[in-house]
């Protein structure tokens, strides 16, 4: 009964990833119809930054935000690449583009990270390096195609946004961060969402709160309850509890929901292109991660916080 139970959790917390990261793209397109990217993601990772961080001094004590400066330090600079650098160009990338298309290229996180490790001379398996370079025919695919749905000023950065994303979850399992995965969770988004707000004046962001709309609020208020902190604590309460063979099935699983959820919601189109290349590069991703899930046993999943596949 009580594996049951366990097993149930289990599910439930890897439907919560499934469904609430696929449908952050949709969310994202909606906030800035009427509120600007930059500007939209400083405010929705300030606000999940301070809510997570109060839970977490009312539930634990002050004393789980000790750290060294050099554990804040790699907690900025991986928030920076992830939410600044990364979260932040899918939002611009997708006043361009379609949601559906904007998850699909980001779906290539996991091959760049694969190039990454061999640049570090680590030797992934044979089938890995296969579906790294499937992942990327089709990632050239949607780009030379623009997938029928987009400019190629949006593809370029959605792409930029995709590598920064790389680099910062790379770097979290090298840089020193702190041993809490919420507590360094709380200091990359209050740093990356800070440094989105700097940005957003930069860029000639502005915006008349007056002028913004209804469904772009409650978009952004999902954004903060539901994508950043409802999906994050799934998402680490899963790699405590299950394989992280298990856990790393989201990364090709949300570009699926993406794409439906943009049809249904927003009638955005799929053409026949954009559906073959996008059929490529999941199956690149699927290849990737079910033949590095065979080297990992369950007990072998990364420390929480440590993962090269997480997000927030």
């Amino acid at each position: 009964m009580g594996q049951n139970t366990r097993d149930i959790r289990v599910w439930a917390a890897l439907a919560i990833v499934y469904v609430v990261w696929g449908s952050t793209y949709l969310g994202i397109r909606i906030t800035i119809e009427t509120i600007p990217p930059m500007l939209s993601g400083g405010v929705r990772f300030v606000l999940s930054g301070l809510i997570l961080g109060l839970v977490l001094a009312l539930t634990r004590g002050r004393a789980v935000f000790r750290m060294t400066r050099a554990e804040f330090l790699g907690a900025s600079v991986v928030g920076v690449l992830l939410l600044t650098a990364g979260n932040g160009m899918v939002s611009v990338a997708e006043k361009y583009i379609s949601s559906g298309l904007a998850a699909l290229l980001v779906a290539s996180v996991p091959l760049w990270l694969v190039i990454f490790r061999v640049a570090v001379r680590d030797r992934p398996h044979a089938l890995t390096v296969t579906g790294v370079l499937v992942g990327f025919c089709g990632v050239a695919g949607l780009s030379l195609t623009g997938g029928g749905s987009g400019a190629a000023a949006g593809i370029v950065i959605i792409l930029c946004g995709a590598l920064a994303w790389s680099v910062g979850s790379f770097l979290s399992g090298r840089l020193p961060m702190p041993k809490d995965p919420f507590t360094a969770s709380t200091v990359e988004m209050l740093v990356g969402g800070v440094v989105m707000l700097a940005v957003s004046p930069l860029l000639g962001e502005h915006v008349d709160v007056g002028a913004v709309g209804t469904g772009s609020w409650v978009a952004l208020t999902y954004l903060v309850l539901v994508g950043s902190l409802a999906g994050f604590t799934s998402y680490v309460w899963l790699l405590g509890n299950a394989p992280i063979s298990l856990v790393s099935t989201y990364a090709y699983v949300n570009p699926v929901v993406a794409v439906v959820l943009g049809v249904v919601v927003l009638d955005e189109s799929v053409t026949a292109q954009m559906f073959a290349a996008g059929a490529v590069i999941v199956l690149g991703v699927a290849l990737v991660v079910s033949t590095e899930r065979r080297g990992r046993r369950a007990g072998d999943a990364a420390p929480a916080g440590k993962s090269e596949l997480s997000r927030s």
